[in-house]
């Protein structure tokens, strides 16, 4: 009787145990913050990101996104990056100057001749090994996304390299940027992105440098009336994640992630292409900003007052990633 009992309570729990779920493991959490609006290809990106997550690896991985500094601004995020508080991030290269200098390259004036000439440069293999120059401090570089070329705005028509004399500029927390407004006598301030339309409405600067998405996202163009299509410079971020993070990820996992990120890299950068002529067009058709077009002569006056730049930064960025990023122009 008692071999019984054992028996049918031992095929009970057997029965139980088949029937009742493990507790599930907690799925990894990726926390993904950016400084612009969901509508941009920075923020398109991103959630395109989470979406491919849920899709393929639901339960495994969540992926959290926090737009427009809701979580942390320009100034934190990459100290945040650090210490692992958050584990994904896209700023634009011109915020890692603190870790390496070779990523520079993105910010020197009118050394693209255009996108298609960035896009053929982040082919390279001197492109790639950019991705990892930041490797000693933590950051592990994922890919490049782009989101076009830049445009100068200011409070009056920027014609000549003259014509910025004695205007002040917003730009990023970049060395190379402040040296390019000082090439034509014109001073920069570095402030975070998200404090960009309070500077320019209030006058503490009156000019600004940003692609047509970004000007547009945030409304800079209504406190800016002049626009020049200057194509000066190109807005490259970098997608990143904290090192030990990614590298401890599981091996299957972790796989998933990077083809996720190749397909959303191509997207964005598709993606950057299409919101960029299409934001270009609503300023225009707004009728808040002139369109000031430079013709050959002009935009060689303001490629030639920035030339010196390269001698000067060729020393820290590299004398091979320069010539890496001249050879790419047609």
């Amino acid at each position: 009787m008692f071999k019984f009992v054992a028996t049918a309570l031992f095929a009970a729990s057997l029965a139980v145990a088949y029937v009742t779920p493990a507790v599930a493991e907690e799925p990894i959490v990726i926390k993904f913050s950016h400084v612009v609006t969901d509508d941009t290809p920075k923020g398109k990106g991103a959630r395109l990101f989470q979406k491919l997550v849920q899709e393929r690896l639901a339960g495994q991985v969540k992926v959290e996104v926090y737009p427009n500094s809701t979580l942390y601004g320009d100034a934190e995020e990459l100290d945040a990056l650090q210490r692992n508080e958050v584990q994904m991030l896209a700023p634009s290269v011109s915020k890692f100057d603190q870790y390496t200098k070779q990523l520079e390259i993105f910010d020197m004036p009118f050394l693209f001749d255009d996108l298609e000439a960035v896009k053929r440069f982040e082919k390279r293999d001197k492109s790639r090994e950019l991705l990892g120059s930041m490797a000693s401090h933590g950051i592990y570089g994922l890919a490049f996304w782009n989101n076009g070329m830049k445009q100068l705005s200011a409070n009056r028509e920027l014609r000549k390299p003259t014509d910025a004399r004695g205007l002040a500029f917003r730009i990023q927390a970049s060395n190379l940027l402040e040296d390019q407004f000082k090439q034509v006598g014109a001073s920069a301030l570095k402030l975070p992105f998200s404090q960009s339309f309070k500077a320019l409405q209030s006058g503490q600067v009156q000019g600004t440098e940003n692609t047509w998405s970004n000007l547009y996202s945030q409304k800079l163009n209504t406190v800016q009336p002049y626009i020049t299509e200057s194509n000066h410079g190109v807005l490259v971020y970098m997608l990143i994640s904290n090192s030990k993070f990614w590298n401890a990820l599981p091996f299957g996992v972790r796989t998933q992630l990077e083809q996720i990120s190749d397909e959303v890299t191509q997207f964005v950068n598709k993606e950057a292409e299409a919101i960029n002529s299409k934001d270009r067009e609503s300023i225009l058709g707004s009728g808040t900003s002139k369109l000031v077009t430079l013709s050959p002569s002009e935009r060689q006056a303001w490629r030639e007052s920035m030339q010196p730049l390269i001698q000067k930064y060729e020393p820290e960025i590299g004398a091979d990633v320069i010539r890496a990023a001249q050879l790419v122009n047609r």
